[in-house]
Order: C-alpha cells, then sequence, then structure tokens
C-alpha cells in the first residue's frame, strides 16, 4: 500500500487490492491500549453498548447507481454483522473489552453474526438473547462514487422473557463499565444511559438525522450525562442554528464536556467545554471504497484514546486515521482496522519517501503504541460470505 504525505501536510494514501477472504492479517500482537491503567477493582467491561445487529450484504464495484428495470452486476460482495456490530467490532479490535446487549434471530444469519462476534470478535453477548421465530434484520448496501445507498428490513425485537437470561437485568441495570456509547435520539428516552453514568461510566454519544425536523438539543434524552458529544458537521450546525461547524462545536460545548464534531474530507474539530480549548487535525486523504461504518470506526477510535488519556489533538488523529483505514476495504464490521493494519500502516508511511516531517509528526505518538517489528499471527475476522461449510 504506497503512501505519501505531500507538500499540504495532508496524508494521502492509495490502497492495493487484495481478496480478504484469502487474506492472513500481518501486524504487531494484540495490543492492550489500557494495559497501563488497569487496576483489581476496575470493571471487566470498557465498554457497553446496546442496539440492533443487522446482517449487512455490501455490494462494491458498482460504477454507477442501479437504473430502474435493469440488472446490475458488482464486482465486489461481502457479507457481516452490521448495525450496532460495526461499532462493538471496532472497538474489540482496537483491544477494548465490549460488552454488547442485543437481540438476535434464531434463523440462520442471527447465528453467522452472533458466532461472529462472540467467538471471532471476541465481544461479550452474556447480555444478549436469542428470539425464538424471530428473523434477523437485514441490510443491503450498495457502495458506489464514494457514497452508499441502503436498503433495510426488519421488526422490532421482542423485549426476552422473565428468566430467559440469567442474570438479565439490562436495559435498567446495565453492566459496570468504563464508557459507554449511546445514539440519541429525539424524543426517545433511554433509561439505561443515565443508569450508566451513575454508575461511573463515560458516556459517548452520536446522532442520526432529525425525522422530526426540530433540531432541539433539549429533546435528546441523555444528552446531559454526555462525557463527549460526537456529531458530524450538518448535523451540529442544525442543533447549533449555526453556519460554520467549528462555531458549532462551540456552542455544543456549552452543552457537554466535550464536543466533537467531524468535517467529513476536511477532518475533525473539538472543543473542551471546560475549558475552551479546541483541536483540530486535517483528515488523511483516502480513494474511499465503501464508507459504510467509518462513523462507529472514528467513534471507537476517540473512545480508545479517551479511556487511554491521550491528549485531545492525538485522540482526533487517532480516530481519522481509523476512520480513514475502514473505508479503503468494504463492509462496516469487516472493515474496522485492528492493531495489525494501523502497525502495518506507520510502518509503511513512515518509511515511504518524500513525506512531509510536518505531516507525519501528528503521528509520532503512534511510535510508544506499536512494537518496532511486526510478526504474523491468525487473526479470524468476520468474513465476505453467510459462511463456508467446514
Amino acid at each position: 500500500m504506497p503512501l505519501r504525505i505531500g507538500q499540504t501536510g495532508r496524508i494521502s494514501t492509495v490502497p492495493i487490492s487484495y481478496d480478504r477472504e484469502r487474506a492472513v492479517s500481518t501486524g504487531s500482537p494484540g495490543i492492550d491500549p489500557l494495559v497501563g491503567l488497569r487496576v483489581p477493582q476496575d470493571p471487566a467491561c470498557d465498554v457497553f453498548l446496546t442496539g440492533t445487529v443487522f446482517l449487512d450484504i455490501i455490494f462494491t464495484g458498482l460504477d454507477s447507481a442501479p437504473v430502474r428495470g435493469t440488472e446490475s452486476w458488482a464486482r465486489g460482495m461481502g457479507s457481516s454483522p452490521g448495525g450496532i456490530a460495526n461499532m462493538a467490532t471496532a472497538l474489540a479490535r482496537l483491544g477494548l473489552r465490549t460488552s454488547m446487549a442485543a437481540a438476535f434471530g434464531d434463523d440462520h444469519y442471527g447465528e453467522y453474526c452472533r458466532d461472529a462476534l462472540e467467538q471471532g470478535e471476541g465481544i461479550d453477548l452474556s447480555m444478549s438473547y436469542t428470539v425464538p421465530g424471530w428473523h434477523s434484520p437485514v441490510t443491503v448496501s450498495m457502495a458506489y462514487e464514494g457514497e452508499r445507498t441502503m436498503v433495510s428490513h426488519g421488526h422490532e425485537a421482542p423485549a426476552p422473557a422473565a428468566g430467559t437470561v440469567p442474570g438479565l437485568t439490562f436495559p435498567h441495570c446495565p453492566p459496570r463499565a468504563r464508557a459507554a456509547v449511546a445514539s440519541l435520539v429525539p424524543g426517545r428516552s433511554e433509561p439505561w444511559v443515565g443508569t450508566a453514568a451513575r454508575n461511573g461510566a463515560q458516556i459517548f454519544a452520536d446522532v442520526g438525522w432529525d425525522e422530526t425536523g426540530r433540531w432541539d438539543l433539549d429533546a435528546l434524552p441523555g444528552l446531559e450525562h454526555c462525557a463527549a458529544f460526537l456529531p458530524n458537521a450538518e448535523e451540529a450546525m442544525r442543533y447549533t442554528r449555526t453556519d460554520c461547524p467549528r462555531s458549532a462545536a462551540h456552542a455544543l460545548a456549552e452543552r457537554v464536556p466535550l464536543a466533537v464534531v467531524t468535517l467529513g474530507a476536511e477532518g475533525a474539530y473539538a472543543v473542551d467545554g471546560t475549558t475552551g480549548a479546541g483541536a483540530e487535525v486535517p483528515a488523511i486523504e483516502v480513494e474511499a471504497l465503501d464508507p459504510t461504518g467509518a462513523g462507529d470506526v472514528f467513534v471507537a477510535g476517540f473512545v480508545t484514546g479517551t479511556l487511554a488519556g491521550w491528549p485531545l489533538a492525538d485522540r482526533l488523529a487517532f480516530a481519522g486515521l481509523t476512520a480513514a483505514l475502514s473505508v479503503q476495504e468494504f463492509g462496516g464490521s469487516l472493515s474496522a482496522p485492528g492493531w495489525a493494519e494501523i502497525a502495518a500502516w506507520w510502518q509503511q508511511v513512515r518509511t515511504h519517501a518524500g513525506q512531509d516531517p510536518a505531516a507525519l509528526e501528528r503521528y509520532a505518538f503512534l511510535e510508544e503504541l506499536l512494537p518496532a517489528t511486526s510478526r504474523s499471527w491468525p487473526l479470524r475476522r468476520a468474513v465476505p460470505t453467510i459462511g463456508f461449510r467446514q
């Protein structure tokens, strides 16, 4: 994967094509980003999250949008657990002990998703449950021209019957955790968010498009519990009635301790509400194959850096890097990078001729995290098929 850093100070990457079904991951041994911070009385869970798991089927290699009345053939296809599984996978691959509460159908799709997350990614699903007779939600995503179009189908999962999951007290009593990730929806209360915050978890929240059109911060239950709020630029400006994403970040920092606004191709901007200090990191220029799940990967990278106690600018840079690596492959959880991919990227970019020293310095903090050498090891990933027969 040739890389270069131009005179603009923006790192550019050009991906190399390969078959993930046959690829063997290479890189550093597993890294625990919190290894120096852990003490015996810590909660067993680093990050808790909950939501809907979809089976994602992703088509790539489309030259244009499908045309009505015609059949389009894609040059690539993948499948993997999606929805909240994108975030859970991204967190787990960065070495955080991740616990997820979700419903799984008792169909083959549900079995595949559960196995990929629990056995393949090491995610704790002890608070999740299987619903007899309920089919798994499905999303079909088509990536073309740097964007994606999605079609989804599913039904809301019924709550588990009393006693079917031993010890399950969610959603009112989530497990103790260092952090929790929530997606805020206007007018929809999530009681577990307040409980998690009162139990010591840092709450990181994103938000989707406001279908009501009100764009009212007071209509976001749980915002008052957030340690960090991470909307994109359009969302931030609409919620704050501003015409500049940086002004929006400062306005949001009056409501939350930390406001992070993603700026797309321009990077990300953050404001510390307690000090008023801001930080901005430019994006890494990439040839995007599929942006599915990039926002989830960004949040996972930022959560990792925050729990590890890194400076704000380093957290932004790391989150942007992980998101940039993810969009160069297809799928949400399929493309979430781990330390292997990060180590390979850093090894390549810092030894490539003609780099801009100033841009390279922005990522020098990786030197303390990654080993000097890397070695191959088998690392199971979700694969781009529903499953092979053994």
